[in-house]
C-alpha cells in the first residue's frame, strides 16, 4: 500500500508539475505545440490530479511525523502543487493569463519554478527508496 502510495505521490509531482510549468516550457517555438498540446489533455485532469497530490502528501505527513523517521520534502511539494492546482476551486479565484509577448510574470512564474522543482521532486522520488 505504501509503494503504491507514494508512486501516486511522486507521479502526481510530476504530472502536477508539468502543469504548473507548462508556461515556461512554451518559449522555445519547436516543442511549444507539443507542451501546449499536452497541457490542454492534462488540464482536465488537474482537480484530481492536485486531490491525489493533497491525499498522498498528507498521508505520509501524518505517518512522519507520529511515527517517524522525519518529514520529507516530497510531501511538502506535494501539498504545494495540490494547493497551487485546486486554488481556484479553493478560493474561486483564478490567476490572470499568461501574456504571450512577455511570458509568465508575478505569481505565475513563481508557480512555473515551483512546477519545475515538483517535477525534479517527482523523478527523485521515484529512484528513492521508501
Amino acid at each position: 500500500m505504501t509503494t503504491l502510495m507514494a508512486l501516486a505521490l511522486d507521479l502526481a509531482n510530476i504530472v502536477g508539475g508539468f502543469l504548473l510549468a507548462a508556461a515556461l516550457l512554451v518559449s522555445p517555438r519547436r516543442i511549444a505545440t507539443i507542451v501546449a498540446r499536452a497541457t490542454t489533455t492534462l488540464a482536465r485532469a488537474a482537480p484530481v490530479i492536485g486531490v491525489v497530490a493533497l491525499v498522498a502528501g498528507g498521508y505520509y505527513v501524518i505517518v512522519h511525523v507520529t511515527s517517524g523517521p522525519h518529514l520529507f520534502h516530497f510531501e511538502v511539494v506535494g501539498i504545494g502543487v495540490g494547493v497551487a492546482l485546486l486554488w481556484g476551486r479553493l478560493t474561486g479565484r483564478s490567476l490572470p493569463p499568461v501574456d504571450q509577448q512577455v511570458g509568465p510574470t508575478g505569481a505565475r512564474l513563481l508557480l512555473a519554478v515551483f512546477g519545475l522543482i515538483a517535477i525534479v521532486v517527482g523523478i527523485q522520488g521515484l529512484f528513492t527508496p521508501d
